[in-house]
């Protein structure tokens, strides 16, 4: 029996923050070595075609300039699967802002300096950079993101769906959203006696090595990569960028140490973006409610160099009962940078097209929105079959519904006034799905009673150090202070990335188990330890991964209450509060913060963040936070996160989900049907800017 009080579920503190808000905490440009130089690259400024000439004779006049990479002298990489990676081998342009040259100097101001004064010549070919829901050379993708099928299909949808007495039949729009971290993308880069060492913002080290790895035709073992403190990600660092790869050719080519990280400006075509998804979405229920047929069908684009399919019909086949379903995926190959993953990829468009059109049919039915979803609940998964190891959306509904005080609805929209604006109240259901992944992990018991756990871990702000700690301390029965935690390192025990909410469960289940074994050590040996201590270390390969007979997911439950200014068309959240049933909660504080950071960022993508193509130039306009405009602490009043206490067996040993994207996957479906319970009027595009409000008020209500 444990005689320590549980560190998991405990509101623990970061162990880093102190570090952070004081400015100790290093991060990837902030590594100081001596003789360090910068880098800035070059953006290509047309959409396709090549580069006929690139003039560096002013760039390399400039006091300061080390020197100007480009396809004619910068290093020969290896082979790739990825694409994106490969900059400066030819001449080719598949889209506006990739990276033509790079200049290298002695201080960032000098290297930007460079950059700005070397000339480019460009042969253009035609582009074709905007989505259109008719462009002929849209076409079925083998699969979707994850290794979803492009394609599912149960029952005969078109005649279920002809026969329903109540039909939902609408499209949607969800334009290019970029991811922005608070820290930009950046590497330092340093060889010495033949081993590069690389400090790069990023969400998984071992996979920055691997690539360098075979990039630069090295063995690992020869390379080590550092990502001890990262600032943000939400995705776009889930996978290596070109300017991990463009620091290591500027150190390689100048001999020296080179620190490049990514202009703002810059990111929005460097390294990844959400693709613009259309959704079709149409429902048939009967004069109950209850759903009959269900399809959604969804367009989205991706780059002409790598295929990344946005799976946004794929939360379609987990959520409500349907019979006859049908969703697929279909995508355009256009001049655009390659598309990649941003914070619940798939979920958060998927489900604002299919939460908001169940708004639509709670409206056709005349039932209320949280009654409509109750009475569509599976009993089991509906496209796979497989029991749920646990789903308790209803349970979230019902909570979340006597907590935001959802009784005393009015279900008539714009019947809710005070004074010049209409006030509404809106809710829409939430998933994620439970991703896992193998780790290995070590733990280390040293004579003095502390302890040590090893693991390439990322911790990219969600408080990852922490957490594992406290799952330490539990395995080992000890207090929290006596655990130490090495992570952020590729020299460390290898470890799958940041991302897909699985951080936690894949690192967390190798530390259990390594410090489990180291228990069991200690409970066996007699006497004091030996001066090198005790030590063990695990493996949950053929565990972690494998398939299981059920079907998992994280389930919530989002309520919003909005106000509406006639006049202005200003949309602003009032309340905010969402319920999830995430199975074990391992960390109080760390838990409601990544929720609540969820539902921030679910806030920006309703209602401020959007992101267009120009035909003419195939650029990203809103290219900066000056146009791309996240929410500030203005944008949000009051906003809660409660949880179910979710006991999963099912699941890995501390028994939990990932809680990392959830927040964000029904909030804009929420704000946007309370802004037609509020008004009476549907926007069916987002985000709900002033100009679409406005344009929409003018118009006949339904």
């Amino acid at each position: 029996m444990n005689q320590q009080p549980p560190a998991t579920g405990a509101p623990v503190r970061r162990r880093e923050g102190r570090a952070k808000v004081t400015g100790t905490a290093s991060y990837a440009a902030e590594h100081r070595t001596s003789g360090r130089v910068h880098a800035w690259p070059v953006p290509a400024a047309i959409a396709s075609g090549r580069v006929r000439a690139v003039h560096t004779g002013e760039a390399l006049a400039l006091p300061g300039t080390i020197a100007v990479l480009t396809a004619d002298n910068a290093p020969r990489l290896g082979a790739t699967d990825d694409p994106t990676l490969g900059v400066l081998q030819n001449d080719r342009v598949p889209h506006h802002g990739w990276h033509v040259a790079l200049a290298v100097a002695e201080t960032l101001e000098a290297a930007r300096a460079a950059a700005q004064a070397v000339r480019v010549e460009y042969e253009s070919d035609p582009h074709d950079s905007v989505l259109n829901a008719g462009d002929p050379a849209i076409y079925a993708p083998e699969s979707a993101n994850g290794g979803h099928p492009a394609d599912r299909e149960r029952g005969d949808f078109a005649a279920a769906h002809a026969r329903a007495p109540v039909r939902v039949d609408v499209s949607y729009a969800v334009s290019p959203l970029h991811n922005h971290p608070m820290e930009p993308h950046a590497s330092t880069a340093e060889w010495t006696g033949g081993h590069l060492t690389v400090h790069d913002s990023s969400q998984g080290a071992t996979a920055v090595r691997q690539a360098l790895s075979t990039l630069f035709g090295m063995p690992e073992s020869d390379i080590t990569v550092v990502s001890e403190h990262v600032g943000g990600g939400f995705g776009s660092k889930g996978t290596p960028r070109p300017h991990v790869v463009l620091a290591v050719m500027a150190a390689l080519h100048t001999g020296r140490p080179v620190t490049l990280s990514l202009p703002r400006r810059q990111m929005a075509e460097a390294v990844g973006h959400r693709a613009p998804t259309l959704h079709h979405v149409r429902l048939g229920a009967g004069d109950d409610g209850v759903i009959t047929a269900l399809a959604h069908e969804v367009i989205t684009h991706t780059s002409r160099i790598k295929e990344f399919v946005e799976q946004a019909a794929v939360p379609a086949r987990v959520m409500y009962h349907s019979p006859h379903s049908l969703t697929t995926h279909r995508v355009a190959a256009l001049d655009v940078p390659s598309p990649s993953w941003m914070r619940a990829p798939g979920e958060a468009p998927g489900m604002y097209a299919l939460e908001s059109a169940m708004d639509e049919l709670a409206v056709a039915t005349g039932l209320d929105p949280v009654e409509l979803r109750l009475r569509n609940e599976p009993d089991t998964e509906p496209d796979s079959g497989l029991p749920f190891s646990s789903r308790h959306l209803t349970d979230c509904l019902k909570e979340g519904a006597r907590r935001f005080g959802w009784s005393g609805r009015d279900p008539r929209p714009g019947v809710r006034r005070e004074g010049g604006l209409l006030v509404g109240t809106g809710v829409a259901a939430a998933t994620y799905p439970v991703l896992v992944s193998p780790s290995e992990a070590t733990a280390h018991a040293a004579p003095d009673g502390t302890f040590r756990v090893r693991i390439n871990a990322t911790d990219i702000g969600t408080g990852a150090r922490t957490v594992l700690a406290q799952i330490a301390a539990d395995v080992l029965d000890v207090p929290l202070d006596r655990v130490a935690v090495d992570i952020g390192n590729s020299d460390l025990p290898s470890a799958p990335l940041a991302g897909g909410s699985s951080g936690t469960a894949s690192w967390g289940w190798a530390v259990h188990e390594a410090c489990t074994s180291l228990g069991e050590l200690l409970v066996e040996h007699a006497g004091a330890l030996p001066p090198e201590g005790l030590h063990t270390a695990a493996d949950t390969s053929g565990q972690a991964g494998e398939p299981v007979p059920y079907a998992r997911h994280a389930f919530g439950a989002h309520f919003a209450e909005v106000e509406v200014d006639k006049v202005t068309g200003e949309i602003r959240v009032r309340r905010m509060l969402g319920v999830y049933a995430a199975g074990r909660i391992l960390n109080s504080r760390t838990a409601r913060a990544q929720f609540i950071g969820g539902m921030v960022m679910g806030i920006g993508m309703a209602l401020t963040e959007g992101s267009t193509v120009d035909p003419a130039s195939g650029a990203f306009v809103e290219s900066d936070l000056a146009s791309y405009h996240v929410p500030v602490c203005a944008d949000v009043r009051n906003i809660e996160a409660h949880w179910i206490d979710e006991v999963d067996e099912h699941l890995n040993p501390m028994g939990s989900k990932g809680i990392g994207e959830i927040g964000i996957v029904g909030t804009a479906a929420a704000i946007g049907n309370a802004f037609h319970h509020a008004t009476g009027v549907r926007l069916r595009s987002l985000p709900l800017t002033v100009d679409k409000v406005l344009e929409a008020m003018d118009r006949p209500q339904e």
